[in-house]
C-alpha cells in the first residue's frame, strides 16, 4: 500500500473501490481498457463508450496561484486536465474522434468566482479547438456549474466523455502477449502542439506532490486548500515556495506541478491511422502510475527495465525523503505516461512518429509469461529491483 499518499487520504491502488465495482458489466470487451457497452442505437457492429474523469485536487493548486499571483490561467489549464483524463483513457480502446464532451464544475463561490469559472470554460474551448486542428473531432455539448460551498471549499473541474466506434477497432487489452515490447510516450518535454515546458506531473499524485514538495506556510495560508483529516505533519511539508525555481529546470515549482495534463492524441491517432492491427494494447499510466498495467492483460509478467531517466520533478520529490522509490512507481508516472504493447518489429514506426510531434518515445520494457499465471510487474532501473 502506497504510505505517502493514502496518509493524505488517497489510495494508489483503490483496493476498496475495486471491490466495490467488482460485480459491476465490465461491458463487452472484459479486457478493455475503459468498458464498451454495447451500442445505443443497436447496430451489433458498433459499441459505445461514457468515460468521466477530472483534474482531481490540482484544482487546488490552480487555485493557491491565484491567490499568490491572481492569475487566472491555471483554471484555463486545469480544464485541459480534466479534458484529457478522458480523452487519453479512451484512445487506449482504440477511439480517436467523434468525442462528445460534458463538464462539471463545482465551486464555493465564495472563493471561486465568475472570472475564474470564466477561464475554465475558455480553456475547455481552446483545448478542443487545438486538437480538432490536429484531427482529434471533440463536440462541446454544454455542461453544469454548481456551487456547492458545503461540500467543495475550492473548485472540482471534471468531464464526461461519450464516444460511439467499430467493434472491429476496439483496442483490447486481453491482446496484450508474450513476446511484446512496451513502448513508452514520455509526459514530459515540449510537444509540437505544447506552449511550454511540460514538467510530465499529469493529473494523478497531485496530493502527494503538492504535500510533498511544498512548504508549511502554505497550510496556515489557505486551510481551504487541504483536507483537515490529514495529520498536520503530513501537510505541505516540503521545503520549496510556489515561486522557487525547480532544480535542473528554468520552471517555478508550482508551474511544474501545474503543467497541463500532455495528451497524445495527435501521435495515437497516426499511428492508428497507419496500422491499427500492430497494437495489441494501450495503458495510459494514470492511477497506479508504472503499475496500472498490472490490471490488464492475463497471466503476463511485466519487466520495465529500460524507463525514461527520472524527471526533475520526481526528482525532487523523492529528495525530500519521506516517500520511497518503490513508492512512487505506484503513484507518479515517473517520465512516461502512456505504453503501446506491439511487436518489436511494430515499434521502431511508432517512436519515429511520436518523435515528429517532439515526444520522446523507446522502447522501455517487455511482456513475459507469468510464472503463475497471475500478472505482476517488475522495474528494474538498474539499482534497485521492484516487484508489484
Amino acid at each position: 500500500m502506497s504510505d505517502a499518499y493514502l496518509s493524505r487520504g488517497v489510495s494508489a491502488e483503490k483496493r476498496d473501490v475495486h471491490k466495490a465495482i467488482e460485480k459491476l458489466d465490465r461491458g463487452v470487451f472484459k479486457g478493455a481498457f475503459c468498458t464498451m457497452m454495447p451500442d445505443v442505437s443497436g447496430d451489433p457492429d458498433y459499441c459505445t463508450a461514457m468515460h468521466a474523469d477530472g483534474a482531481g485536487t490540482k484544482s487546488s493548486l490552480a487555485y493557491i496561484k491565484f491567490r499568490e499571483t491572481g492569475d487566472y490561467t491555471a483554471f484555463s489549464d486545469i480544464a485541459q486536465d480534466s479534458t484529457v483524463m478522458n480523452l487519453d483513457d479512451l484512445l487506449c480502446v482504440g477511439a480517436v474522434g467523434g468525442f462528445i464532451m460534458s463538464n462539471t464544475i463545482g465551486r464555493n463561490a465564495h472563493r471561486i468566482d465568475g472570472t475564474a469559472v470564466k477561464h475554465v470554460v475558455s480553456g475547455y474551448v481552446d483545448f478542443v479547438e487545438k486538437m480538432r486542428s490536429y484531427g482529434v473531432d471533440i463536440t462541446m455539448c454544454g455542461g453544469e456549474t454548481a456551487d456547492v460551498g458545503d461540500l467543495v471549499s475550492t473548485l472540482i473541474v471534471d468531464s464526461t466523455f461519450f464516444v460511439r466506434m467499430k467493434r472491429s477497432d476496439v483496442i483490447n487489452c486481453e491482446s496484450i502477449r508474450p513476446g511484446d515490447v512496451i513502448v513508452g510516450f514520455s509526459s514530459y518535454g515540449k510537444a509540437v502542439y505544447e506552449e511550454k515546458y511540460n514538467a510530465g506531473m499529469g493529473s494523478n499524485g497531485l496530493t502527494a506532490a503538492r504535500h510533498l514538495l511544498l512548504c508549511h506556510d502554505y497550510a496556515k495560508k489557505y486551510p481551504e486548500s487541504y483536507s483537515p483529516t490529514i495529520a498536520e505533519a503530513q501537510v505541505y511539508c516540503g521545503k520549496y515556495a510556489f515561486s522557487d525555481i525547480l532544480p535542473g529546470t528554468d520552471v517555478k515549482v508550482g508551474d511544474a506541478i501545474l503543467s497541463p495534463t500532455r495528451t497524445y492524441a495527435p501521435i495515437v491517432k497516426e499511428i492508428l491511422s497507419e496500422n491499427r492491427e500492430a497494437v495489441h494494447g494501450m495503458i495510459h499510466c494514470t492511477g497506479g502510475g508504472q503499475v496500472k498495467c498490472r490490471n490488464f492483460g492475463n497471466g503476463i509478467k511485466y519487466i520495465k527495465d529500460s524507463l525514461f531517466d527520472v524527471p526533475p520533478l520526481f526528482k525532487a520529490i523523492e529528495e525530500g525523503g519521506q516517500i520511497s522509490r518503490k513508492e512512487m512507481y505506484q503513484v507518479f508516472n515517473m517520465g512516461h505516461r502512456l505504453e503501446i504493447y506491439c511487436d518489436e518489429k511494430d515499434a521502431g514506426r511508432m517512436i519515429k512518429i511520436a518523435e515528429k510531434y517532439g515526444v520522446e518515445s523507446k522502447i522501455v520494457g517487455r511482456c513475459l509469461e507469468s510464472e503463475d499465471g497471475r500478472n505482476k510487474v517488475i522495474i528494474d532501473n538498474g539499482n534497485e529491483k521492484f516487484e508489484y
